[in-house]
Formats: C-alpha cells, structure tokens, sequence
C-alpha cells in the first residue's frame, strides 16, 4: 500500500509506528551489498588461481559491478519513485541473491565478469531505494540523522562482517561459497520487508524516460571504460573515441533532463551548494580509497602471508571505527558544524593513506591497525555527515533519484579509484625483473606469480617472490600516496563548498 504518513507538522514530526523495525530491513540490504563488495577482495587470490584471469580480467571483475551499478543507479532511484521503492527495493533483492549463485559458479573469466555485471543491475536497486525510505519514514531530522548513522553504521559492519565470514568460508570450502551467504539474508530481508516496510512513491511522477536511462547508461560506462583504459594502456585513437562518446551520451542526458516537464533527474538540485559539495566530497573520497580496499587483502595474504580468516580480522579497525563515528556523527555535526566534521573527516584518511606510503613486507601490525582505524573514523564521519545533507536538500518525493546521486557518486568513485589507482599498482608491479626463465604470466598479477613459483626450483622460486612483492608493495606506496592527495583536495573542497551548511534540529 502506498504510505499514508503527512509531513511535520508545525508542533514538531509526525513518527511512524514500527519506523525502526523497518529501518531493521534496510540496513539488511546496505549490509548483503557491504559484505559482497568485501568478500570479492578476499576472493579474487582463489579466483585469480582457479579461473586464471588475466591482469585487465582481474581488474574487470573488480569494477565492471561499480561500471553498471554507477550508470543504472539514478534511473532506478527514479525508478522507485515512480514505481515505489518497497516493490524495486524487495524485487531488486530478489535478483540479487539469484545472480549471487551464478557469482558463485562462474567457471571462466569471462563469465564471472558477466555475473558480476548482472550483479551491478540487481545492486542499483537496492541502495537508491534504502535511503529514499529513511527519507519517507524518519520526518524528525535528529532521528532521520540517527537513522542515516546506524544504515552507514551496518555499511561498515559489513565490511568488517564481509572478511571474517569469507575468511573463515574460504579456508574450509570453495571460493563461490563467499557469494552463497548473500541468500540467507536475502530470504529474511524480502520475508520480513514484505510486513514492515512501507510503499513510498512520487505522487506526481511524469513517465519513466528509456531515452533517458540509455544515454544515461552509455555515457557513464563509455566514460568510466575509456579513464580505465587510457590509465592502463594509454591514450589511443579507440580509447579518445569511446571517452568522447561518454561524454555526448552524458551531455544528451543532462540537456534532455533540463527540457523535459517531468524529467528522470531534477538538474536543479546540482544548484544547491551543499547537495552538490557533498555529492563532489563522496566521489572524491571514494576514488581516493578504492585502491586501497582493493588490494589490502593481496597485501595481507599475498605479501605478508596471512591466512584469509586472518586477513579478515586483520581489516576490522576501519569497520570498528566507521561504525562508532558514523553513530555520533549527526551530534557532533550539530554540535561543531557541517563542514568540520566532513572536512577534518576527510583529512584525517588522507593522513592514515599517506602513512601507508611506508608500508613493507614485514611491517608490524600495530601500525598498520592503527592507520585503518583512522580511516574508518574519518571517513564514517563524512559519509554519514553527507549523506544526511543530501537527503535533507531534498523533497521527500525526490529522495529516490537524489539517493541514487549520491550512491552514484560512491560506485563511479570506486570505478575510477579501482581504474586509476589500480592500474598504477598493475603497472609498477608489472615491471619487476625476476630470475632467468621467470614465466611471462607471472607478470599479469601477484597471484599468477605465487602460482607460477610453485612450479620452480626454491632458490629461483624465493628469488621470484622477493620481486615480485617488491614490486607489488612499491606500487601500494604510490596508490596510497595519489590517494592521500585526493583525500587532502577533498578535504579543502568540502571546507569551501560546505559553509554554512547546517543539519535541520528540529521537526
């Protein structure tokens, strides 16, 4: 049924009975796509080993889910609105866990990559629509700020959650087992969604624009394709064609939304200042730590030689810490301002990143919990801070295609940041001078190189690894420095672009 709640009133906010069982339903959804974005780290050295990628393949199925989810997540938020977001909240789970099995059974790289991508448009679905529903269920800005801390809160959970169950998964059964556990939480989220949560729509909605959606689509994978591709290979004639085609795809979109009546993305919200620095601080963000997030658990396992399990406990001080700041965020927002807290936020990862510049192969723990900590607060702080800002700019019957802006920002930030900071660890590692007879594919990725080792004498297999890591932790120094200074330019952006933005207090 469609939701009956009227806004605040002048006497303060309207609060819906069983408002936080329901939130209990959505931050199940936030958690199911935390921990797959996580356990996929854990995996990739076991897919890596049995569907024998290439280095670019491997990248590819690191990304090409942000790809798709990044080029379909406004037209499913606005989607929502038209629909209702309870039924593409609910009918996006669904498939979700559906393609999580066909994640689970790739058998080549090419297919895995398929199932990833499929996963990108089950994925679009569910995030847009979780915060449009706080939206529309939380009208009381300090319990909407709590709201919006506990969803990012479970976000972090996950990846803390993600590791230590794909760890523990990963050393008793298969790979595709990391994927499997998408399906228990799937069947309670879509059994107990389907009493609690209410149905939420645009009353006035103008059609679903499949122009729209397309140029749309195009324009953010072309886009996105030709940065990962110019960063990995160069700039050529097919690279320049597809960057070009993006951006007329994208700029088609942009001019078809400012002339239509009813349009699929309301240009106007990109003139409010603090709509548009927080989605720019997200994006920023984002792009400054995938790298990282990435290739943490190569580092880990690959280099230092922890076991998955351990590799996941090893990871918990950023999800401890994003999830406590990301709980008090909203006070002390209200309590400092907007802007301190997402701008020092901010800051301080860029700090933590530019400590793991000094990174080793025998680097003891304690710095290195200490550095993730760090990150994890700073940055539960900002996303938590940010997205309250763009879901107050907004009116409750946009909050789905404003939502799905900012969820934009995050999955284009982690393609980028995956494609660029990425392939400068793929680059630099691929230039590593092993022993005579070393196998032409140990210079696709680490992984092929710890496989092709076992196949040599010690001494040359020793002689291989040591270079191997070598290269591959010099080129984490470099990513973690590059986003050190993403993470900084973000920092003095949200200073500026964020000023005098304030958190509603009151209903």
């Amino acid at each position: 049924m469609t939701s009956t709640v009227q806004p605040a009133q002048a006497t303060g906010a309207v609060r819906r009975p069983g408002r936080w069982l329901a939130l209990s339903v959505l931050v199940l959804a936030v958690l199911l796509v935390a921990v797959d974005a996580t356990v996929l780290g854990l995996a990739t050295p076991y897919i890596s080993e049995d569907l024998n990628p290439s280095g670019t393949q491997l990248l590819w199925i690191g990304d090409v889910y942000s790809f798709v989810i990044a080029g379909l997540l406004v037209s499913m938020g606005s989607l929502g609105d038209r629909i209702g977001r309870k039924r593409i909240l609910l009918g996006g789970a669904t498939a979700f866990g559906a393609v999580s099995v066909l994640n689970a059974y790739a058998t080549t790289p090419e297919l895995m990559i398929l199932a990833r991508a499929l996963l990108g448009v089950a994925g679009a679905t569910l995030m847009p629509a979780t915060l449009a529903l706080i939206r529309n269920i939380f009208h009381d800005p300090r319990e909407r700020s709590l709201a919006v801390g506990i969803w990012g809160a479970t976000a972090s959970a996950g990846t803390a959650v993600g590791p230590i169950v794909g760890g523990f998964l990963l050393e008793h059964f298969w790979w595709g087992s990391v994927f499997l556990i998408n399906l228990p939480v799937m069947a309670i989220l879509v059994l107990v969604g389907i009493r609690t949560l209410p149905e939420s729509r645009n009353p006035n909605p103008g059609p679903w624009d499949l122009s729209s959606v397309l140029l749309s689509l195009v324009g953010m994978i072309a886009l996105v394709y030709a940065v990962k591709e110019a960063a990995t290979h160069g700039l050529t004639r097919t690279t320049l064609g597809t960057g070009l085609l993006g951006a007329a795809a994208l700029y088609g979109f942009v001019h078809r939304q400012l002339t239509m009546p009813v349009p699929l993305l309301d240009m106007r919200l990109f003139r409010r200042r603090g709509f548009s620095g927080a989605v720019l601080a997200d994006l920023l963000t984002v792009l400054g730590m995938s790298g990282l997030v990435f290739f943490l658990s190569q580092y880990l396992q690959l280099v230092q030689g922890r076991r998955p399990f351990e590799a996941g406990l090893a990871e918990l001080p950023a999800a401890v810490g994003a999830v406590t700041a990301g709980l008090v965020a909203g006070r002390v927002a209200r309590r400092f301002s907007v802007r301190a807290v997402v701008s020092g936020g901010l800051a301080a990862v860029g700090v933590a990143l530019a400590a793991l510049t000094t990174l080793g192969e025998s680097t003891g723990y304690p710095a290195l919990g200490a550095a993730l900590l760090v990150v994890g607060v700073g940055a539960g702080f900002s996303f938590t801070v940010t997205a309250d800002v763009i879901l107050s700019s907004v009116p409750r019957d946009q909050a789905g295609a404003a939502s799905a802006v900012s969820e934009t920002a995050y999955e284009l930030g982690a393609a980028l940041g995956i494609a660029l900071l990425g392939s400068i660890v793929t680059g630099v590692y691929r230039g590593f001078t092993g022993p005579s007879g070393t196998p032409a594919g140990a210079h696709e990725s680490l992984g092929a190189a710890v496989r092709a080792a076992a196949h040599l004498s010690p001494s040359r297999a020793q002689a291989l690894l040591d270079a191997a890591r070598e290269s591959f932790v010099h080129g984490l120094h470099l990513a973690s420095g590059a986003g050190a200074a993403v993470l900084l330019t973000a920092s003095a952006a949200a200073w500026f672009l964020l000023r005098d933005q304030e958190l509603e207090s009151t209903g």
